[in-house]
């Protein structure tokens, strides 16, 4: 056994520090992309690739060379069947990767002053208090460091100033905007009617409908925050990363968009990153 020790400590002291930088940074980089692909297809995808190579690798060692050879085969096409079949997956794990900012989280504005940015919230939220007592369904967007200029173009611009007012006329049923989405950018209202992309996951509770979809969808790809306010329940509603938390009530939004959309004060640590549960 010491000599073991003996032998670890040698080999440890004829690396360089160059060996263990790089180790390092290959540690840092599997971890993240293990958290980026955690609870995706393709998660289920890398379980797959691992268990065929330990059935490869243990076909080589037993000579089993009819398996051998044909698990050759498959590993040979299987990077050309992995572009194609998930392809989705494989394009929001770069759009996720895209958004690591080692800035700050938000973009709201640089130069929104406190007043305006805690007036945007509260008339968010009393807006979505509001349209909750009353049924009526709605889904805002609040864009962050991740711009919207794709979905902005599928709506109706209107440039105007965040209030509970507006937003609640917009959303008025059988009005023209109603169906879509409204953006918010810069602490203006950009546009409203917009399309948004609704999510793959089907392992969704069934009571969700299109907003909900929607809501998750976008923030899937997206790292904007986005509220939804149900038409059937009245229950508000937000998605963030591709989780969703449902029952909010106009207080708990607040706080919870507060802590999302806030920007960095100078004695406070930056905001990392927002835990939300999973809807089922």
């Amino acid at each position: 056994m010491d000599a073991f020790f003996d032998y670890v400590i040698k080999y440890i002291q004829l690396l360089r520090i160059s060996d263990f930088i790089d180790i390092l940074i290959v540690a840092v980089i599997v971890y993240y992309l293990i958290n980026l692909i955690r609870e995706t297809r393709a998660m289920q995808l890398v379980k797959g690739i691992i268990l065929l190579f330990v059935v490869f690798f243990i076909s080589q060692w037993l000579k089993l060379n009819a398996l051998n050879y044909i698990l050759g085969g498959a590993m040979q096409i299987g990077a050309f069947a992995i572009v194609v079949i998930f392809q989705p997956e494989l394009r929001n794990l770069l759009e996720r990767m895209g958004r690591i900012n080692v800035g700050n989280i938000i973009d709201l504005a640089a130069d929104t002053s406190a007043d305006d940015f805690k007036r945007v919230i509260d008339s968010i939220a009393l807006a979505a208090a509001n349209m909750s007592e009353s049924k009526t369904g709605a889904l805002i967007v609040l864009e962050r460091s991740t711009r919207l200029g794709e979905f902005i173009s599928t709506g109706t611009m209107l440039d105007a100033n965040v209030s509970s007012g507006l937003l609640e006329n917009i959303f008025v049923p059988n009005t023209p905007l109603h169906d879509g989405a409204v953006i918010i950018r810069n602490n203006k209202i950009v546009t409203a009617g917009c399309l948004l992309p609704l999510t793959a996951n089907n392992n969704l509770s069934r009571d969700l409908g299109t907003r909900h979809r929607a809501a998750i969808g976008l923030s899937e790809v997206t790292d904007a925050a986005v509220i939804v306010v149900s038409e059937e329940t009245g229950k508000i509603s937000i998605a963030l990363n591709g989780s969703l938390t449902r029952n909010l009530t106009k207080d708990s939004l607040t706080k919870a968009l507060t802590k999302v959309m806030s920007q960095r004060a100078p004695s406070q640590p930056k905001i990392d990153k927002i835990m939300f549960w999973r809807s089922k």
